[in-house]
């Protein structure tokens, strides 16, 4: 079995290769969103052109991050979201449910100081992890 899994939400820390590194030996293929976060929100002005007001500016981003995204979310046989403590996340948020409203397989890793803000998107998932290798743990899991 190979499973196709797309890796969702905060961009600030290595958490992606942890997953991907400790995955390296499993029949897993990792799919992301741009996760150079300059690159990613000037992404609509850079190939469309540029706003004049920060609202058109981050309504373009934002509308071609959706097509990577949703692209990813549909061919994923698992999603994770990872919430982290640096900023609040709604666009892993939205990920989240868009996932659960597609029935995909979800996942979400985030600490326990989140446990009571994401208590509905936890609901939600089928495993709620803390560290990344336990998501590593669980595909592996899966696998076998």
């Amino acid at each position: 079995m190979k499973l196709k899994v797309y890796l969702s939400g905060e961009i600030h820390s290595d958490w992606r290769q942890e997953i991907m590194t400790g995955a390296a030996d499993l029949n897993v293929i990792f799919s992301a969103p741009v996760t150079d976060h300059e690159a990613s929100d000037d992404c609509g002005v850079t190939i469309m052109g540029p706003e004049d007001e920060k609202f058109w500016h981050d309504h373009k981003g934002a509308k071609l991050n959706a097509i990577r995204t949703r692209k990813g979310i549909e061919d994923a046989d698992i999603v994770v979201v990872r919430f982290g403590d640096k900023y609040k996340q709604w666009n892993a948020a939205f990920d989240a449910g868009y996932a659960a409203a597609l029935g995909k397989s979800l996942i979400v890793l985030h600490g326990p100081d989140h446990q009571h803000a994401l208590k509905e998107v936890d609901a939600a998932a089928l495993a709620v992890a803390e560290r990344p290798e336990q998501v590593v743990e669980i595909l592996r899991y899966v696998l076998s």
